[in-house]
């Protein structure tokens, strides 16, 4: 997830009440299978999405996390077991569970065993497409932690000196509390763009930008009719952290991606993706809660006290203009693309569910 201006609404969007798009989106979840719980769990994410302007992990992922559901590529009813041999570190198995659900679980299990232990860390094995990673080390900084995630999936991206598909488009975020302040919320691929963007720039016949996306071979290329990978970030620097975060996650709890993948085992093949959350107490590294966030005040204000380069609009640091789109969203309402829009309400009427008003 990046954090960029957000354009206004185009023509045909329609504005629904955040509240009650959260609330429309999890009735259509619990009816494709999830219980109520994880159901409005799901729905949160997706919305908190989407009230930063990330419309590729917004409303978008309910008819795709419908179809996983019927499919059975996600389990509706998971049994998530907390794995754990030491008191600061635990697995928690997800049993192919949606990823809002497990990662949810372990946010809040990170943030349990931080509170106690000064640090913790936590895995997620066997997964569902995790959604923006951002809203789980959010959701450990609302408790006045650090958060720090990473994500390892399905090879999609190019890596530096292999033809075709090597690595994932693997995320990483990291969430600090401030005082007064938005929290700092660094969310970002490693990959220079995003598979929605090439799809996007496919559709509306645009060229990419130079080095950012590949041929199914690995050759570079700006036409989006050809374009099938997107490639690293910082070239070997962005294909380097990917393979890192496979590490750092599959292989650390045992349920290694990369390898399978690319083995002659057609169950390699099966979509799945491992996490790993970390939470840090500050109050653990000396000091108290308020100085810390008074701090990090400080600098987040330093830096915004900068001098403005010629040409741009102002200093910001991460998750800063995110965080105030989600509030203007709060109060105005989240807009909704057409094509979604009809999606979600021809879903709501196969359920019997009628659909929220629009502002």
């Amino acid at each position: 997830m990046t954090d960029t201006p957000t354009p206004a609404p185009g023509p045909g969007k329609v504005r629904v009440p955040a509240d009650d798009l959260g609330a429309f989106a999890a009735a259509l979840l619990e009816k494709g299978g999830l219980s109520a719980r994880h159901a409005r769990t799901t729905a949160d994410v997706f919305v908190w999405a989407a009230r930063r302007g990330v419309d590729s992990h917004g409303l978008a992922r309910v008819p795709a996390y419908l179809d996983l559901l019927a499919k059975g590529v996600a389990n509706g009813d998971p049994d998530l077991r907390v794995e754990s041999a030491t008191p600061a570190a635990a697995v928690i198995d997800a049993d192919r569970a949606p990823g809002p659900v497990a990662l949810a679980a372990a946010a809040d299990e990170a943030v349990e065993r931080a509170r106690t232990f000064g640090v913790a860390s936590v895995g997620v094995r066997r997964t569902v497409h995790t959604g923006a990673i951002g809203y789980y080390v959010s959701r450990i900084a609302e408790q006045g932690l650090v958060g720090l995630g990473f994500v390892a999936g399905m090879p999609n991206m190019g890596y530096t000196g292999v033809k075709g598909a090597a690595v994932a488009t693997s995320p990483l975020a990291i969430a600090v509390p401030a005082a007064d302040r938005a929290p700092l919320l660094l969310d970002m691929a490693t990959a220079t763009i995003a598979l929605g963007r090439i799809r996007q720039a496919r559709a509306n016949g645009t060229p990419l930008p130079d080095n950012a996306a590949a041929t199914a071979d690995g050759t570079p290329t700006t036409d989006p009719s050809l374009a099938v990978l997107p490639l690293p970030l910082g070239g070997a620097k962005g294909s380097g952290m990917s393979l890192a975060f496979e590490l750092l996650t599959s292989v650390l709890v045992g349920a290694p991606i990369l390898s399978s993948f690319h083995s002659d085992d057609p169950a390699g093949r099966e979509h799945r993706q491992n996490a790993l959350l970390i939470a840090l107490d500050p109050t653990a590294f000396g000091g108290s809660a308020a100085d810390f966030t008074a701090a990090v005040d400080d600098t987040l204000g330093t830096l915004k006290s900068l001098p403005v380069a010629d040409g741009a609009d102002g200093v910001y640091y991460p998750g800063e203009r995110s965080a105030a789109l989600a509030v203007e969203r709060a109060a105005d309402g989240v807009p909704v693309a057409p094509r979604v829009w009809r999606d979600l309400t021809e879903r709501a009427a196969e359920y019997g569910i009628t659909p929220p008003g629009t502002v």
